[in-house]
């Protein structure tokens, strides 16, 4: 098992035998292990020099005694990691390169159709995995192939530095659960916005490859999807994702420069944009789902609060805005910028 940092398995035995004893001298391993006395010493020679056994003075009958492994072997297991991840990396680069020359010598290669839920699912995930710089989605209510809380490989991207802008149909965030799956995507880092209708699914990587399903999802059957490389076509696809991306409307589930929520804080009706009035973070909440067209009953639920509270809070909304309409309200969000 320790072969791949360099550890063979008969040296794993013997320095295993050596943490059972705590202590041996050579006579005791070559007995224990009924291996040949030249042996043993040779492999804890090799121990040694690995750091897995503690020097010992010239006397070859003094006692042995076991380093700790994760001090000896965490190197060795981090240099490890670092050279698979830029092993991963090249891989990618030349994937790439490969399917770039096919694309320039044959026209048929820019389009890889893919059909089936799983293949799909497995496609998006790899993707993700390989990704360097930035993920973007269109996310329509009753996805095809991977569900929200499915995509464990957007907090892995996430975590190692790389952006997530998803634009969310608002059927979706009606779907039990997914207001709260939303949020932890929102914590991680992942910037969402929310439109009423999206054209298509799409799944774009690093401006290079796109994954946009092929028939409409009211045909039934297995879901076949186009793999599409850098392209004109992808050019399209990208220009398409920019233009819902600018006109959707922010969410903030989870704003750290929002004002801290205030126990018991109601909007003063006399504030005005130059008064500096900023809503709170439960504000910012309310606001943002308010904007997005979701239902009072759903956004109670993100809240935690009960139907009867959100409307009473955006009644106060409305009054520090000078509003007395709902439709005025979201104008006002929008003209001071409180979202």
């Amino acid at each position: 098992m320790l072969d791949v940092i360099g550890l063979t398995s008969a040296e794993e035995e013997l320095y295993r035998c050596l943490l059972q004893l705590t202590t041996a001298r050579i006579d005791e391993l070559v007995d224990r292990l009924q291996r040949p006395r030249a042996q043993v010493v040779a492999q804890v020679e090799t121990l040694r020099i690995k750091g897995l056994v503690l020097p010992t003075d010239t006397d070859p009958d003094a006692p042995l005694r076991p380093t700790a492994p994760d001090v000896a072997l965490g190197a060795a297991l981090l240099r490890r990691q670092e050279d698979l991840e830029a092993a991963r990396r090249r891989v990618t680069q030349l994937a790439e390169e490969y399917r770039s020359g096919l694309r320039r010598h044959h026209g048929d290669h820019l389009v890889e159709v893919i059909t089936g839920a799983r293949m799909l699912r497995d496609r998006l995930r790899d993707l993700q995995n390989s990704a360097r710089t930035e993920v973007l989605w269109f996310c329509r209510a009753n996805p095809l192939a991977m569900a929200g809380p499915e995509n464990v490989e957007e907090f892995d991207a996430l975590a190692r530095g790389v952006s997530y802008r998803a634009i969310y149909e608002r059927d979706l965030l009606l779907e039990p659960g997914a207001l709260a799956d939303l949020a932890k995507g929102v914590a991680a880092g992942e910037q969402a916005r929310v439109l009423d209708r999206l054209p298509v699914r799409l799944a774009i990587v690093d401006a290079r490859t796109a994954i946009c399903p092929l028939v409409p999802d009211r045909d039934g059957g297995e879901p076949s999807a186009a793999v599409i490389g850098r392209s004109q076509l992808l050019d399209a696809l990208l220009a398409l994702f920019e233009s819902h991306w600018r006109v959707a409307t922010r969410l903030r589930l989870d704003d750290p420069l929002a004002v801290p929520a205030t126990e018991g804080r109601r909007p003063d009706p006399d504030d005005h944009p130059g008064d500096g009035y900023r809503p709170d973070a439960d504000e910012a909440r309310l606001l943002s789902l308010f904007v997005a067209g979701v239902p009072d009953k759903s956004i109670a639920s993100q809240l935690g609060v009960s139907r009867r509270t959100v409307q009473r809070r955006l009644a106060d909304l409305m009054a520090a805005a000078g509003v007395d309409t709902r439709p005025g309200l979201a104008f006002q969000v929008a003209r001071r910028g409180w979202i």
